[in-house]
């Protein structure tokens, strides 16, 4: 019986612990953090021996392979003495489709994942078909497959997941964008996170299909690198050369395998960004062979997707808008650019070595007020208080939304949007998020 070791117990971490004792590794779970009370109980409840708030090394060097939670740099300490030794480290994802045979959707991109994911996962659940959410969202990948298994798998796959993922084949493979994001972690190298993100094509066979953003210079480039076998399905805002999904006249359109079109008006996601998201999921789920009618209908009826662009409601004539998603520049630039009134931007958080320049102009042109929010601002002083338009420094989100307030005026749109990581001043987006919805609901 082969040792497994799970670093991070997460519900990555914990679901990989609970396949793995299934398939009968002597398995062992460490987490530098505390363990939330509901995966200490699926551990114990599976008679997985786990240790957290530290790592003892004995217990984990002598692994026969280390599942790494997404989480967990490469540079954390014990990792490197993983490395150093030559002890293989594998990805939850990469564990879990070891031991299944279903058909595995796989979405990928800078920004629009989440949204692209949860419209997919609607549609094929209206559609009927046997399908379970997991990746970055839903439910861990390795824990569906061992006690709740699923004829497909819609999966968002992050390029740190990506970076320990080996044999893993996507059935459908889809790449939204690639624009910088995480460069903290890739060693301020942009090529290295692109190579991760480019991952998800590997071991695709002419039975599978690449579904890509056909206007993004940075896939464009790296196409020409690689000897691609999947079908390829580009896709584009308006008609062009090689696309097979676009808008044409007020029509959203998708040429094969099956033809299908419908009214652009229809579409329950609005802005330019999420044109790509619905093509994509259009053409992904055209693919998997659901009815053009059930396409047509959930693309019409997706409610959205929780702190994406999410309306939270209106004070005073004001409209909040909860974008705490936004954690890089190129999403905040989507969010900015489907903004129709004054706008009032939150901005700030852990900086992931972001360059501003891109959002500048549009920030000139929509924005009235900004309102910084971090535990430094001032990188954001540095960019942005140049303008000349008004600034308030905040370093909690109480402060930051009644500074909202004091600035905002009859017509005026909040909008959180920060750019940034949240882990300076909260434990997650989410968390960034619905502090965000009560303190303006309770305005």
């Amino acid at each position: 019986m082969s040792r497994i070791v799970v670093l991070g117990a997460g519900e990555s971490g914990a679901g990989a612990a609970v396949l793995a004792k299934k398939e009968g590794f002597d398995v062992f779970v460490s987490d530098m953090s505390l363990i939330k009370d509901k995966y200490k109980k699926l551990l114990d409840d599976h008679h997985i021996e786990w240790e957290e708030g530290h790592h003892t090394e004995e217990k984990i060097l002598n692994a026969d392979e280390v599942i790494k939670s997404p989480g967990i740099p490469k540079e954390a300490p014990m990792v490197e003495k993983l490395i150093k030794q030559g002890t293989h480290i594998i990805s939850e994802i990469e564990f879990a489709a070891r031991y299944t045979h279903s058909k595995m959707v796989c979405i990928t991109g800078s920004n629009g994942k989440t949204t692209t994911t949860s419209l997919i996962y609607h549609i094929f659940k209206a559609a009927g078909y046997d399908a379970g959410l997991a990746g970055n969202i839903g439910k861990s990948l390795a824990l569906q497959v061992a006690e709740d298994p699923h004829e497909y798998y819609i999966i968002e796959l992050s390029s740190f997941q990506l970076d320990n993922m080996y044999d893993f084949r996507a059935n459908i493979a889809i790449l939204l964008n690639i624009t910088p994001d995480h460069l903290d972690r890739y060693d301020n190298c942009m090529q290295n996170y692109v190579d991760a993100k480019m991952r998800i094509l590997q071991n695709q066979t002419a039975d599978d299909s690449f579904i890509f953003w056909n206007d993004d210079p940075i896939i464009k480039r790296e196409l020409e690198k690689y000897d691609i076998k999947a079908v390829k399905c580009p896709f584009s805002e308006l008609k062009e050369k090689g696309s097979i999904g676009y808008i044409e006249e007020g029509e959203y359109k998708i040429e094969k395998p099956t033809p299908f079109n419908m009214e652009q008006e229809e579409l329950s996601l609005t802005g330019k960004h999420n044109i790509y998201n619905s093509l994509a999921a259009g053409i992904a789920t055209n693919i998997a062979g659901i009815k053009k009618e059930v396409i047509r209908k959930s693309l019409g009826d997706f409610p959205g997707v929780e702190h994406r662009l999410e309306k939270v409601c209106k004070v005073g004539g004001v409209q909040y808008i909860n974008d705490s998603k936004a954690t890089n520049v190129d999403a905040c630039w989507y969010a900015l650019e489907s903004m129709k009134n004054p706008t009032i931007l939150i901005l700030g958080g852990k900086d992931k070595g972001n360059d501003y320049n891109q959002i500048k102009e549009l920030v000139k042109k929509k924005c009235v007020g900004l309102v910084y929010l971090g535990a430094d601002n001032k990188k954001l002083h540095d960019n942005f208080d140049a303008l000349g338009i008004p600034v308030r420094d905040t370093h909690s989100m109480k402060d930051c939304v009644a500074a909202c307030y004091e600035m905002a005026r009859p017509g005026d749109t909040v909008l959180l949007s920060p750019c940034c990581a949240s882990f300076d001043l909260f434990k997650n987006m989410e968390d960034r998020g619905n502090q965000f919805k009560t303190l303006v609901r309770n305005l």
